[in-house]
């Protein structure tokens, strides 16, 4: 790919496109929001599969296992949706060196979907985990660097003092795989930017709850979780991987500033380096927070909102 074609996929997209989901889904309250947000933007967005990624935390007793949850939690979401979307078994580990993937079915169905798609025509990969399933697409096909445009949520701002967040940390390995392949790569970095998208209890109970049965559980469960820690304190959650669809959605700049910079690869202790001949890639600055999440309670929670200049 060249740098002009390369420039053209970087800038948001117009028109209906194609897109694949590639979450962590038991891993957090966030995930749920940002399935929820992309089955419902049908006139912009057809989701063609769903891919679960693996974690490890408290929640799981390896990367296997947080996969597992996350497969069983990406059907409870379509359920509540009253959705049909592919889905597909993620890696069961995490990259062992930058040459080797991890082969799944998640990974298999990445590598063989790019070849239905082109530089001109390309496939949106919205990754909101650790990036492995996406690093091993494009280690078994390289043409998923040719004909995808990777949408990713992961790491700090550049001010931060590390990048060591959860889906960069997870594994740096998959992450340096995708950063350094040329494929049109847009970043939403956690602490320092998205780190501005929260919510609020009273808003959830306001907005959501009640509203339908998706829009109930998802605010329960984000409800749930943050008063675990927070109960008697105020809290906002932020929910982060709604950026990731929302950059697809974001003509105009309507909930999202970004540039383009030279693409800096993370290393293993936690900084990041830029080449001089680094591949162009698109830098997410500054989220609309109160645009953004108009949009996500008009089509999930079915609310009313008249228009607002944010």
């Amino acid at each position: 790919m060249d740098d002009l074609r390369r420039i053209k996929n970087l800038e948001v997209p117009t028109g209906k496109v194609d897109a694949v989901l590639d979450t962590d889904a038991f891993n957090e309250v966030d995930d749920q929001f940002a399935i929820a947000y992309l089955l419902r933007s049908k006139d912009r967005i057809t989701t063609k599969a769903i891919y679960a990624a693996p974690f490890f935390n408290d929640l799981s007793s390896g990367p296997a296992d947080g996969m597992e949850k996350s497969y069983k939690e990406i059907f409870h979401i379509l359920d509540l949706a009253g959705e049909k979307v592919d889905a597909f078994r993620g890696s069961d580990r995490f990259l062992t060196d930058e040459q080797t993937p991890v082969v799944s079915p998640a990974a298999e169905d990445l590598a063989k979907r790019a070849e239905e798609y082109s530089p001109e025509n390309p496939l949106y990969v919205l990754t909101i985990g650790a990036i492995t399933n996406i690093a091993s697409a494009i280690l078994l096909n390289p043409k998923v660097v040719e004909n995808t445009v990777v949408v990713w949520l992961g790491g700090n701002a550049d001010h931060y003092g590390h990048t060591m967040e959860f889906n960069m940390s997870g594994d740096v390995a998959a992450a340096r795989v995708v950063m350094d392949s040329g494929v049109p790569f847009v970043r939403l970095p956690c602490m320092g930017v998205v780190s501005s998208f929260t919510i609020s209890k009273p808003e959830l109970e306001y907005w959501f709850i009640g509203k339908n049965p998706l829009a109930d559980y998802l605010a329960k469960n984000a409800i749930r979780s943050a008063d675990s820690y927070a109960k008697d304190a105020p809290w906002t959650r932020v929910i982060w991987d709604v950026t990731t669809v929302g950059w697809v959605l974001n003509e105009n700049d309507r909930f999202m500033l970004s540039r383009l910079i030279p693409t800096s690869l993370p290393s293993y202790d936690g900084h990041l380096t830029v080449s001089p001949d680094a591949h162009l890639s698109r830098y997410v600055y500054h989220i609309k927070r109160d645009a953004l999440w108009r949009d996500v309670i008009i089509k999930i929670a079915g609310c009313q909102i008249p228009e607002v200049d944010f």
